[in-house]
């Protein structure tokens, strides 16, 4: 006698309890990115076509009052903050969290060719002239435009960097000395670099990294008075940007103010239970989609039929198709996704071609012709051999052709 509820099937209950999951997921994702963002404003411009971030903390009332400690009256510390190659501004945004709440105004740039910046990288993944060139254009607007900014201080501009934007910044603060202070994270190559300059590096490089990293590392902060190192033990080439030493050595070198303690994981565990949720109701928003429900076999009925292809294209085009309206009037900017527009036409198109290969198959072929020699194999011996009688009128037990059968074959006589 089964104990399920009728109708009621063990897939059936573990699709609503990954359902149930998913929602939780999302829900807890969403509630802890709207927390990251507590007492912090942000401010998205393109300039020059380079497309900037500002994260700056909100002023309290007793600052505005002057009752209680906030910026200097000179203004705040400006840090450019620089992602490495195939990166972009949402990845460096914790770092941008942490300054910010120490009291200065972050910028994040996306470069050429990376994150909302559609110019191309000329030499993307080659270290050359052009790509130098280009690099160095982007941090020169990114400095620009925070220097003009009226909260700033434009005598205390940082530049931070990780990986590829580590070396454009340390190539620029070289060439520019009104730059206060910078900081590279994994810098990939010092050679360019002149000795002495630029003054006031800051060198962080992970643990687990690659030894030319470390080794890179360490031979520029040999090569300069005013100059630190810092190794950051148990993590690589990615995780070292949300370690919680990068986050507080990089906020102790800005030289912001006494601000809250860093949260190098306020967006990263809301984000990473964001994709939980999102894996987890796939399938259940699969079945829910398609018409499929695993009832039990006396309950299934005969001849039962799931939605049709046309039906499930109608319905994922226009979900799409209403995602697409709602993000441009939707305040997206909370969302850990930069390249939300392409990832919904990859999706679109990637649905409608399994929809037209469900409602249209492709065409079958015959399989190859056998070889003769393998076309009749005898049976198995585990298989009883059927015993074969020669056709013909059956005959007494005594007549002599039926006891010639009875005994052992010979091959008929010429």
């Amino acid at each position: 006698m089964s104990v399920h509820p009728s109708g009621v099937t063990p897939a059936g209950r573990g699709l609503a309890v990954l359902a149930v999951l998913a929602v939780l997921a999302l829900l807890l994702g969403g509630f802890g990115l709207s927390r990251a963002d507590a007492g912090l404003t942000t401010r998205q411009v393109t300039v020059d076509g380079v497309p900037l971030t500002e994260v700056r903390a909100e002023v309290r009332a007793e600052v505005r009052s002057g009752t209680g400690a906030g910026p200097t009256a000179g203004g705040r510390p400006g840090v450019v903050i620089a992602h490495g190659f195939a990166g972009s501004a949402r990845l460096m945004r914790p770092l941008a969290d942490t300054v910010a709440r120490q009291g200065a105004v972050a910028l994040l740039v996306d470069f050429a060719g990376h994150g909302g910046n559609p110019a191309p990288l000329a030499g993307a993944g080659r270290d050359d002239a052009d790509s130098r060139a280009i690099l160095e254009h982007d941090l020169t607007v990114a400095v620009g435009h925070l220097r003009g900014r009226p909260d700033v201080d434009p005598t205390r501009i940082v530049l931070v960097g990780h990986s590829m934007g580590a070396g454009a910044v340390t190539r620029y603060a070289a060439g520019h000395p009104d730059i206060a202070r910078t900081v590279a994270i994994s810098l990939p190559d010092d050679r360019d670099l002149p000795d002495g300059r630029p003054e006031g590096l800051l060198l962080v490089v992970g643990g687990l990294e690659f030894p030319g990293f470390r080794a890179t590392a360490e031979a520029a902060s040999r090569r300069g008075v005013g100059r630190r190192l810092v190794v950051v033990p148990g993590v690589e080439h990615i995780s070292v940007l949300f370690a919680g030493r990068t986050h507080t050595e990089v906020a102790a070198w800005a030289g912001g103010g006494d601000g809250a303690a860093p949260r190098p994981a306020a967006r990263l565990v809301p984000s990473g239970l964001l994709l939980l949720g999102f894996a987890l109701g796939f399938t259940p928003l699969t079945a829910l989609l398609t018409g499929h429900r695993r009832v039990s076999p006396e309950r299934r009925p005969r001849g039962g039929s799931v939605a049709p292809a046309p039906v499930v294209l109608a319905v994922a085009t226009c979900a799409t198709g209403l995602g697409v309206l709602l993000g441009a009037v939707t305040p997206t900017s909370r969302l850990p996704l930069a390249v939300g527009g392409y990832l919904t036409g990859f999706l679109l198109v990637t649905g409608g071609l399994l929809a037209t290969a469900r409602r249209w198959p492709l065409p079958t072929w015959p399989a190859a012709a056998t070889p003769a020699s393998s076309r009749f194999r005898p049976p198995p011996r585990s298989m009883p051999q059927p015993r074969l009688r020669p056709a013909g009128p059956s005959r007494p037990a005594g007549h002599p052709a039926a006891a010639r059968r009875s005994g052992p074959w010979s091959p008929p006589c010429c």
